[in-house]
């Protein structure tokens, strides 16, 4: 079943392995078992219960309480051959029925269902007349009163599929899921002794930072100046926020968006598909916005204001890169976003112990705010992943300022919070450590303690802060509920005997990644199978990235395949993408449509001092077909591929394509102009370890300074590689 589940992957998605942690979710699923599977958001889920529904017989049904992600979904599949569709409010009554008739029917391999729409009725009549092999809960979070969107509509779902005459299998998948949030899961849906998998909750192309002190707005400026043609999503924590940020945008001339729960539906909907269209570039909004948009380019997101837990934040940040590529998260972070946190869970609609977990989780997020760990290892850290090296990408990672001995100030206020006896919070702690007269502290006999006044040269918000840092370091505990007291932890003990230095940065203002997602320059062949994507995404109505994300249009550009088994060797086109766009990639990779799309302007040529090649292969008889031998003249005639491409007007990777395919084609080339001697010897090695046919492997494995022309010139001078 597993190789017909990797025969899936590569007919249907066009990759030709899966990713960390998507084979074992798979065999578990195809075997029979209940499975929980958490990863990370841009990890892969929908493959791992997509590829499992096509192997079996019937119909699975996939529960998502998110409309949009579900067409979007359904979209892709229906791409790709795979009969799909969804039942959702956003079906008229007449399209509601036709789904539903043909569902019964059998004609679709997975059918989403809003958990709304899945009343006691709903799940009787589907479950009587429809083979129903799976049942696949996405956003599985939303079941636990511990999870950070709970949904009371998902706690009916266990009795319902229990009530089932022939209960399916039961598949279960979130992105954020601490282990008390997993072990809800499981007793809430009830899974029947389930495969548990925990892929690592590490994204290896995000960069994280966490930024404090700065000019909000000046941040913003610069950091959006630095990202011309990028797209991504500002998040601020209220209404008021958002419009705020948006107008300054719009000051700015930057195309942005908006969207929270004040504006209408139809505004909400119109900005939502802007950007999914890529027709605005940034969407500034609330946490309202995003979950269900499997938008894969987002490049950046940055946090305007604290969100109110790690859960949140990282769910969120996650939008960004979820084609693979590098993109940058931005926290900026300020001590008052706290108090904003706190006041719209007290505002909020939950009970007192709902009220109470959501306060222990803001707390949580504070001390990611504050904490000068690897940002990387303190998210995995809080779900309950161990062992993990720093990612030596995120702000705190490259911050090399100045460390300070902190050692002695923090045994005065470990010493402190110590003989407070875990009755107190920090507020009062940072009262003692200032030797303030507040008349609780007189009251309580705190003045008496032999640590009162320890900190009096320090601002009291200074020393509120070092306790705080104290807090997300490690050395104190923040209890849970609407009051948290303060206390010590056991990694305090060293400190206090003095066999374990405390340090801290000098500086604690800017703490930033490296730009790894800045802007860089696109080759032309990029840019114009990017252009041909929109264009051709816009005939079809659909977003750009439906059609193929932007690493696999790379990939193409690098390769420049000529053929359609070489196009197949692309990660991201499958079978029925090839089948359907293949011509006209091929156009653009070869270089037809390049030479074909231009006009032969000879007078205006002539005026430049230089006849066009174009012209003179047309002149010479070879016509269009002929165009890769007018370059291979160029090139034996002593023209470099710079030279060439310049003086044609095509790209550079066109340029070489022509050459490849007159090598092909049995004409001599001078492979020492095409192979970098050094090069050559390693290129072999890797071809004879790895294998000839897939070309990506061989740059994987090679120098980076090594390109795919060489490669492609080194395979066939060797007969390698045929076509």
């Amino acid at each position: 079943m597993l190789q017909e589940a990797r025969e899936l992957l590569k007919r249907v998605y066009g990759y030709d392995s899966f990713r960390q942690g998507q084979e074992g979710i798979i065999e578990a699923i195809t075997g029979g078992r209940d499975t929980l599977a958490i990863l990370p958001t841009g990890g892969g889920k929908s493959v791992c219960y997509q590829i499992p529904a096509m192997l079996m017989t019937g119909t699975t049904i996939v529960v998502s309480p998110l409309i949009s992600l579900m067409k979007d979904q359904v979209d892709a599949l229906r791409r790709v051959g795979v009969p799909a569709a969804y039942l959702n409010s956003s079906l008229g009554t007449g399209e509601y029925r036709d789904v539903l008739r043909a569902a019964l029917n059998g004609e679709y391999k997975l059918l989403y269902i809003a958990p709304e729409r899945l009343d006691g009725s709903m799940f009787g009549e589907l479950s009587e007349r429809m083979r129903i092999p799976m049942i696949a809960i996405d956003e599985a979070h939303c079941v636990s009163q511990w999870g950070h969107d709970f949904r009371p509509s998902y706690r009916q779902l266990a009795g319902w599929i229990g009530r089932m005459e022939d209960r399916p299998l039961v598949s279960a998948f979130t992105a954020t899921a601490t282990p008390e949030v997993a072990d809800d899961i499981t007793a809430m849906l009830g899974l029947r002794e389930p495969s548990v998998f925990v892929s690592g909750f590490a994204r290896e192309n995000l960069s994280l930072s966490v930024v404090t002190g700065a000019d909000k707005k000046r941040f913003l400026t610069q950091f959006l100046k630095e990202r011309p043609d990028q797209s991504g999503i500002i998040y601020a924590a209220t209404r008021k926020e958002t419009e705020a940020v948006h107008e300054e945008l719009l000051r700015q001339g930057i195309p942005a968006g908006k969207y929270h729960g004040g504006l209408g539906d139809a505004e909400r909907a119109e900005a939502q598909e802007k950007f999914r269209f890529d027709e605005t570039r940034v969407m500034v909004a609330t946490n309202a916005f995003g979950m269900g948009i499997d938008k894969p380019n987002v490049r950046f997101v940055l946090h305007w204001q604290m969100p109110g837990d790690v859960e949140s934040y990282y769910q969120e940040a996650g939008r960004a890169g979820r084609d693979g590529e590098e993109s940058e998260c931005v926290l900026l972070f300020e001590p008052q976003d706290v108090q904003i946190q706190r006041f719209l869970i007290e505002q909020g609609q939950g009970d007192e112990g709902r009220k109470s977990v959501q306060l222990s989780k803001l707390y949580a997020m504070m001390n990611f705010g504050r904490t000068e760990r690897c940002l990387q290892q303190f998210i995995v850290d809080y779900f309950g992943e161990k062992g993990v090296e720093p990612c030596g990408k995120c702000g705190n990672c490259l911050d090399k300022s100045e460390r300070l001995d902190m050692t002695s100030e923090a045994q005065k206020a470990l010493s402190c919070v110590g003989r407070m006896k875990g009755r107190f919070g920090v507020t009062m702690a940072a009262k003692v450590l200032k030797g303030s007269r507040d008349k609780k502290i007189i009251q309580f006999g705190l003045d008496r303690l032999s640590t009162y006044g320890l900190l009096r040269e320090w601002p009291e918000r200074e020393i509120s802060d070092w306790l705080y840092w104290l807090v997300a370091e490690g050395y104190l505990r923040l209890s849970e509920g609407q009051y948290p007291t303060v206390s010590l932890t056991a990694e305090a003990l060293p400190v206090l005997e003095g066999s374990k230095t405390v340090v801290r940065r000098k500086s604690t203002s800017v703490r930033r990644a490296a730009s790894a997602a800045a802007s860089g320059e696109a080759s032309p062949l990029f840019e114009a199978l990017r252009q041909w994507r929109k264009e051709t995404a816009a005939r079809e109505g659909v977003p750009p990235f439906m059609l193929f994300f932007d690493a696999t249009l790379r990939e193409l550009a690098a390769a420049a395949p000529a053929s359609r088994d070489e196009l197949l060797r692309v990660k991201g086109i499958g079978a029925a993408k090839a089948d359907k766009y293949g011509d006209a990639l091929l156009a653009i990779t070869s270089g037809e449509e390049a030479q074909a799309g231009r006009q032969p302007d000879l007078f205006q040529a002539a005026d430049a001092g230089r006849a066009p090649a174009r012209a003179e292969a047309s002149l010479s008889g070879r016509g269009e077909s002929g165009s890769h031998l007018a370059t291979y003249e160029m090139f034996q005639a002593g023209g470099t591929i710079e030279q060439i491409a310049q003086e044609r007007g095509i790209s550079r990777v066109t340029a070489e394509s022509h050459l490849m395919r007159c090598a092909d084609e049995g004409l001599e080339l001078d492979w020492s102009r095409i192979i970098p001697e050094d090069q050559e010897p390693l290129i072999l090695e890797a071809a004879s370890r790895l294998g000839a046919d897939k070309l990506r492997p061989l740059k994987d494995a090679l120098p980076p300074e090594v390109d795919y022309f060489a490669i492609h010139g080194v395979l066939r001078k060797h007969g390698l590689k045929s076509g």
